[in-house]
């Protein structure tokens, strides 16, 4: 069954006319799966029922609810999603990933997966020890939005008014799928999203990122860490193949100064990243950049291999930075009881409670 989520209009007239459904068909398809978010075929009133039942052949629409989640005593909300073949790439039997659900007084963010698990290596994320297992389809991605939203609201939670792609994956190695989403949601046919609700973030992958800044006008975060190549090559494999030098080279092209952000999120470790020196480096490193930095505590997990900075550090290094001319926050933990914080997505069933 192959899934219509994620699929153009164009796409879903070609799906109408080999349902024997006439051409316009496929612009009430786009109107039902992105506007009214319908989740079964049934619901598609002004379709005819022969032409729906020859629909459920071959396609489902793609949406499915997750099969966990957990509560932070924070309020964000971790959500569990076995993933689901659907015809574009076969999936592996009790494949998971996560998405996480932040609200935070009249605003709720999602933190969307792109991928199942990680390749890039990044040594101080646990979410690279899942290994890689595949990447996400459009509808593999839209589904953790669309899924998520509808239970905020039914829930009597806020709906969603941000998103960001910072879950397991990384976004610029599935470039396709990532796009496709990401026109879904922003389009005039889709769900008429502005662009600047949507940020997408990047350990620097030049060849996807050169197309994210060319067919994508959301916001761009890259994951820094550490200004000095040969201690960031350290903790990201990444900066061998693609140093973080080449990666400003190409984001310099772009126009940063007018509504798109630019953002660098740089977890602190204790005296590995957060010095003085460090600090000179990372003003000299982005001088000229209109920019901010994210500044985010370190969740070591089970794993204590790295020193977390202590807050008295990051106050310093924030007002380092800010004072030299570079706009610095320091990012508010969220969820780091149920695993759900940056950098700890590792699909644990144990830390969730059945939805079903």
């Amino acid at each position: 069954m192959v899934s219509l989520l994620g699929k153009t209009p164009e796409e879903l007239q070609a799906v109408a006319l080999e349902a024997g459904l006439p051409r316009f068909a496929g612009k009430q398809l786009a109107e039902w799966i992105y506007m009214r978010r319908a989740t079964s075929f049934d619901q598609m009133t002004n379709i005819s029922l022969k032409g729906r039942e020859a629909l459920k052949q071959h396609y489902t629409i793609g949406r499915h609810d997750p099969v966990a989640q957990a509560e932070s005593v924070d309020g964000t909300q971790k959500y569990l999603f076995e993933l689901k073949a659907d015809g574009q790439e076969p999936k592996a039997k009790n494949q998971y990933i996560e998405s996480v659900y932040i609200p935070e007084d009249d605003r709720a963010t999602l933190c969307v997966s792109t991928q199942a698990g990680c390749k890039m290596g990044c040594r101080f994320c646990m979410t690279g020890t899942l290994g890689f297992h595949g990447h996400l389809s459009a509808a593999d991605i839209l589904n953790q939005i669309f899924s998520i939203d509808r239970l905020a609201i039914t829930n009597h939670q806020s709906p969603l008014t941000n998103i960001v792609l910072m879950g397991e994956g990384e976004p610029m190695d599935n470039i396709d799928e990532v796009l496709r989403a990401l026109q879904a949601m922003t389009a005039p046919w889709g769900c008429q999203w502005s662009p600047h609700r949507i940020t997408v973030s990047t350990v620097g992958y030049p060849k996807g990122l050169k197309r994210f800044l060319d067919e994508s006008e959301c916001h761009l975060a890259i994951s820094l860490h550490n200004p000095f190549a040969i201690e960031r090559q350290q903790i990201m494999p990444i900066e061998k193949a693609h140093p973080i030098r080449e990666v400003l080279d190409l984001i310099k092209t772009q126009d940063w100064t007018h509504q798109r952000r630019l953002s660098f999120e740089y977890i602190c470790f204790g005296g590995q990243n957060d010095t003085p020196k460090h600090a000179k480096e990372l003003v000299r490193l982005l001088h000229g950049l209109s920019c901010r930095i994210n500044l985010i505590r370190f969740h070591a997990g089970v794993d204590q291999t790295f020193p977390a900075s202590d807050e008295k550090q990051m106050i310093w290094l924030r007002d380092y930075l800010t004072e030299h001319g570079i706009t610095t926050t320091i990012r508010r933990s969220r969820g780091e009881d149920i695993l759900a914080a940056c950098g700890m997505l590792v699909n644990a069933l144990n830390k969730a409670q059945s939805t079903e």
